[in-house]
């Protein structure tokens, strides 16, 4: 991976456990930096390192590294359990918590009280100038929006606020390098520019469903069939988390318009816990499938 200003060795928190948290972790681990990862809950910590195990796991199995190298890069992560503990001055960290302003602006805080070079936000839908009055100096306060997974998809937005400096975005965008990515800068718009154009698609693809147009598989056979798309909106959704697709939803129609509104389906799937793949059903039956794979 390229490394263009040396950076690699410097020191980069993660706050949230959630899984653009994780994925986050793992490619800043990969690439030789050393990473704290904030996660108050015991079963969250627990569950961040099976995923974190199983993705260098895979990627020795496809010669991707050898397990000598991989257990190197994940004895460099530490797990912490409040934004308290984390290191003063670290060189970034990255703020993943769910999309609700109060609980932002909280940890934002907490993080801000660290005193860390640079602080981002993960958020995919709430502006950056907003949650800017949660830190201390919004001169290093910008977003990186990362896509999911994290470790196979090479695009990091970077959300530029009001008060964001040029270096802050220049330090951004190097550490995004560093890590084998590649950025697009783009102004503080509610859903910025792939939030709202991922959004619009997978809301429609709900909507189908709920309007019997055809089932999840064959939406998203379509969609990758016919618009060469390396996975449907739906499977996508499940993988991103249903609540997660609908608190994004609720954040933008009341931000931009009501073509943004979740449909009644997706509401109905997430007060059942229908969440996707972290609870093994959502529009796919993902219990199943890691059945099918484990027996395989």
């Amino acid at each position: 991976m390229a490394d263009p200003k040396g950076i690699s060795s410097q020191r980069v928190g993660v706050v949230g456990a959630g899984t653009m948290g994780v994925g986050i972790v793992y490619v800043f681990a990969m690439a030789g930096f050393e990473v704290f990862l904030v996660e108050p809950d015991s079963d969250g910590a627990t569950r961040a390192w099976a995923t974190l195990r199983e993705a260098a796991a895979n990627a020795v199995a496809r010669r991707k590294m050898s397990s000598a190298w991989a257990e190197a890069r994940l004895a460099r992560i530490s797990t912490l359990s409040h934004a308290d503990d984390l290191p003063t001055s670290l060189d970034l960290v990255i703020e993943t918590v769910p999309e609700r302003r109060d609980l932002k602006l909280q940890v934002l805080g907490q993080i801000a009280a660290r005193a860390p070079k640079l602080i981002a936000s993960n958020t995919s839908s709430m502006l950056i100038d907003d949650l800017a009055s949660g830190v201390t100096d919004s001169s290093r306060f910008l977003g990186m929006h990362f896509f999911n997974p994290v470790w196979s998809l090479k695009l990091v937005e970077i959300i530029r606020g009001a008060a964001t400096s040029t270096d802050s975005v220049e330090h951004a965008r190097a550490f995004a390098e560093a890590i084998g990515k590649t950025t697009a800068t783009v102004a503080d718009t509610p859903g910025f520019a792939t939030s709202r154009l991922d959004l619009v698609q997978a809301m429609e693809a709900i909507r189908m469903v709920e309007e019997g147009v055809a089932s999840p598989a064959d939406i998203d056979r379509a969609i990758t069939t016919a618009y060469r798309h390396p996975i449907g909106p739906l499977r996508l959704s499940d993988m991103v988390g249903l609540d997660v697709r609908l608190d994004i939803a609720r954040q933008l129609a009341g931000t931009i318009g009501p073509h943004f509104a979740p449909p009644q389906l997706l509401h109905d799937m997430v007060a059942r816990g229908e969440l996707g793949q972290k609870s093994g059903k959502g529009f796919y039956d993902w219990a199943a499938e890691t059945s099918i794979s484990k027996a395989g």
